[in-house]
């Protein structure tokens, strides 16, 4: 009778193969674990010697878990403000965090304390890693990660899911910290900008003569809250739905006078704030006619944004999340009113 396994001993016993826990892993693994580039990655073991202790034959570095561990103390010495050459010499030798970054800590106000934390929540894991390097003011970082959500998920959910949390969770932070944060929420907004503009065809912005007019995107007079136009305009873009974008603060007659010359299907405006919205002006908009006599047409106007709150807007279309408004938009005259605006 063969002896069981219970039985053997442990010179007997099978060698266990590696965790994959313990398995090296490549440097876009570590990157996207850290919320950092790789560039970041390749710049700090350059000049900092903040790099992998084996690489393969091919001189590809692969990270061993205890690298990882000090990439970690890295990253998070220099979202507390230490300087880079500093936090490197202190990863290295494992003694935490260097003097003057813990003096410089006890003058903070205690709230202020939690450097690099935001409060996120249950959230996807591409979150967690934008606000690390929106903390840490890794500009290269923010970019790659906000550019990967969006062609990895499309601009509706990497907005709903990746850039949207991310914001809310630095707004929070900010309001929390004693109006520490300010720069990340810069930084944060500023590349998100970049990466929906970057991800709107050009063909979007050009309407046919032979089809129906585009949809204007634009802000009430007074709004300077431009994002969420910006993910609608990239939203209709991935549709191949034509827009023209206005964008902040433009002037109650600028925009009877481009309804006029555009003729378009839709006129979508958003107030972030009830005193910036505009009803009298969503109403003229609305209201408004051009084409030849027995033929004439006029636009669908929506309202987006919290600032529409008042019972006089729940006239017009309201969607709820760009979703919402990018589904009303691609079949123009069809949407349900609805709530607060995204």
């Amino acid at each position: 009778m063969s002896e069981s396994p219970a039985h053997r001993t442990p010179r007997d016993q099978p060698e266990q193969a590696p965790r994959a826990a313990d398995a090296p892993l490549t440097t876009g693994a570590v990157a996207r674990r850290l919320g950092v580039s790789p560039t970041t990655l390749r710049s700090w073991d350059r000049r900092y010697g903040i790099g992998p202790a084996v690489r393969d034959e091919g001189r590809h570095r692969r990270w061993s878990p205890q690298d990882v561990e000090i990439l970690e103390t890295m990253c998070r010495l220099t979202s507390s403000g230490v300087p880079p050459a500093e936090a490197a010499r202190a990863a290295r030798s494992g003694t935490g965090v260097p003097r003057q970054a813990a003096e410089a800590a006890d003058r903070e106000p205690p709230r202020s304390r939690a450097a690099g934390t935001l409060p996120l929540g249950d959230v996807r894991q591409e979150c967690r890693g934008l606000a690390r390097a929106a903390v840490r003011l890794d500009a290269p970082a923010v970019e790659e990660l906000l550019t990967a959500a969006v062609e990895q998920y499309g601009v509706v959910t990497a907005w709903h899911e990746v850039m949207m949390p991310t914001l809310h969770a630095v707004g929070r932070k900010w309001a929390s910290s004693g109006d520490r944060y300010v720069e990340v929420e810069h930084l944060l907004s500023w590349h998100v900008s970049t990466a929906l503009r970057r991800c709107t065809p050009a063909a979007a912005q050009q309407a046919e003569p032979s089809v129906a007019g585009p949809v204007v995107l634009a802000c009430v007079p007074g709004e300077q809250h431009t994002l969420p136009l910006e993910a609608l305009n990239a939203a209709l873009g991935e549709l191949g739905t034509p827009t023209r974008m206005f964008g902040a603060a433009v002037p109650g007659e600028a925009l009877a006078a481009a309804v006029q010359r555009l003729g378009p299907t839709a006129v979508f405006l958003w107030a972030q704030a009830r005193s910036t919205a505009n009803l009298p002006l969503a109403r003229y908009v609305a209201a408004t006619r051009w084409g030849v006599k027995g033929a004439r047409r006029q636009p669908v106007v929506m309202l987006g944004g919290p600032g529409w709150s008042g019972p006089g807007a729940r006239e017009m279309l309201r969607p709820t999340a760009l979703k919402d408004a990018v589904e009303m938009l691609a079949g123009v005259g069809s949407g349900q009113a609805a709530g607060a605006g995204f």
